[in-house]
């Protein structure tokens, strides 16, 4: 009897197992930020129906799910280029990228499931090496937020060709060649010179004005002192010779290294003396 049972009881796990494997076998989980595609190989291939979040149903053998991850990832392309004035140019572009959630029985039949690393750098150089062309390399540097929406439009036109959105489209790195570099440091320094130049003649100007303006002043003086003299003799040069000899009396009177010695008169000459007046540095 115990021994029926056992057996009865490992027929019904046998069978309890064989159930849950074969279930098993026809259930499949989409995680959160993931979509499935189904590969049905009795009916076509691939099927045009997208599965979301979840668990679902599957024919084992017959059909086989592909996932895929549909969440934004960033992604930098590196390009060299050449401009329009024939400067080679280092640019990175960063663009955040995502499958078209819709188009994803085509974009695996089309590519596969390593789209990313077919088409993201091809389109990237391609539109890069396409509009960094169109400028020079200064215009580069002072028209960046023009070239970037131009970038970021093609890329979005190219995009949608292989079943792929752009959520951000942006400029990170931005460097030109050795020659370019040593070029713009060429044209400052001149830039500086000629500035520089500019000053000097402007301040040579300035002097020259000056020294005019000052010998007119002075020919006006000796003009108005000629007709002064004219009118009055010598009387101005007197006037002069006397307010001459006020100041310097009046700053030796301040001094106290000065000894006033009077005339004396001489014996034997008959003429009189100066006086004199001495400086004595102590």
């Amino acid at each position: 009897m115990a021994s029926q049972a056992l057996t009865q009881l490992s027929r019904i796990a046998g069978i309890g197992a064989a159930g849950l494997f074969t279930v098993s076998q026809c259930l499949y989980n989409v995680d959160g930020g993931e979509r499935a595609v189904m590969f049905d190989q009795l009916r076509g291939g691939v099927r045009p129906e997208v599965s979301g979040e979840g668990t679902h149903f599957l024919i084992p053998v017959v059909q086989r799910p592909i996932i895929f991850d549909v969440r934004t990832k960033p992604r930098e392309i590196p390009s060299v280029t050449g401009t329009k004035d024939l400067q080679m140019v280092n640019i990175k572009l960063r663009v955040l990228w995502r499958p078209m959630i819709d188009e994803l029985p085509k974009l695996y039949r089309e590519l596969g499931t390593d789209f990313d690393e077919r088409v993201l750098p091809s389109i990237g150089n391609e539109v890069l090496k396409s509009i960094v062309a169109q400028y020079n390399a200064e215009e580069l540097l002072s028209k960046r937020a023009e070239i970037s929406a131009r970038i970021r439009d093609e890329m979005h036109k190219r995009a949608r060709v292989f079943h792929l959105e752009f959520d951000d489209v942006a400029i990170t790195h931005l460097t030109f060649g050795r020659e370019f570099m040593n070029a713009i440091e060429a044209k400052q320094v001149a830039s500086q010179e000629a500035e520089r130049q500019q000053w000097v003649v402007k301040r040579a100007e300035q002097e020259r004005i000056a020294v005019v303006t000052r010998a007119e002043g002075e020919a006006e003086a000796a003009t108005i002192i000629t007709k002064a003299m004219e009118k009055t003799g010598n009387a101005i040069v007197e006037v002069r010779r006397i307010d001459a000899a006020k100041e310097i009396a009046g700053k030796l009177a301040n001094s106290r290294n000065v000894v006033y010695l009077p005339n004396t008169g001489g014996s034997g000459s008959g003429q009189g003396g100066a006086n004199l007046l001495l400086g004595l540095d102590k």
